[in-house]
């Protein structure tokens, strides 16, 4: 009979190297997602091939995500809620330098994502009820460029444009093969939207 020392470990083991050592799971099931749903597409990427990049059975990734849909409406809410986050704590600014600086912590937050998730923004499944608090989220996030534009002089239309713009940086990582720094880029958007505005 053997004892407690002895007895197998629960589960396999990986197959191959930890894709992000200093990772938990759930983070290395999303960066491997997020790179296939960029690279290969959303529907031609399965849970199975999500688990192999990992290196783990697929049994172990429905232990932190019931589904394919879980795993991407995480990965699209993580785009835009840090935005969201972050505009409440500019209050106490005027709303042009308000404005201005949510573009360019926006623009960051897009160009920072390892891999351009938010290129699945525009796919058919987004208006499922999966994705509802993504939608939300980012509807809530388009309310606060409407807002501030609005409180800056500028024109419901005009907060459109300029949160198209930063969401523009999006296609920019799609389409080109280099992009300038992160932070000029940062900086040429926020000054941009203030052109838009009429405020620069």
């Amino acid at each position: 009979m053997s004892s407690p020392t002895s007895a197998a470990p629960v589960g396999r083991p990986r197959s191959g190297a930890r894709r992000l050592p200093a990772a938990t799971a759930r983070e290395e099931i999303l960066d491997a997602a997020a790179e296939l749903f960029a690279s290969r597409g959303y529907a031609a990427t399965s849970t199975r091939l999500i688990a192999e990049r990992v290196g783990i059975r697929q049994a172990s990734l429905y232990y932190h995500f019931a589904n394919k849909e879980q795993i991407l409406a995480e990965l699209l809410e993580s785009t835009v809620r840090p935005s969201l986050t972050f505009a409440a704590s500019l209050s106490a600014r005027s709303p042009a330098d308000a404005l201005h600086t949510l573009v360019h912590y926006d623009v960051g937050v897009l160009l920072a994502a390892p891999w351009n998730i938010g290129i699945l923004y525009a796919l058919p499944e987004i208006a499922s009820e999966p994705f509802a608090q993504f939608r939300r989220e980012r509807e809530a996030l388009r309310a606060v460029y409407r807002s501030l534009t609005a409180a800056a002089g500028g024109s419901a239309l005009t907060g459109e444009f300029i949160f198209g713009l930063a969401e523009n940086v999006i296609g920019m990582r799609r389409d080109l093969s280099t992009l300038p720094p992160a932070d000029a880029l940062q900086d040429a958007v926020a000054d941009a939207a203030l052109r838009l505005l009429g405020a620069a």
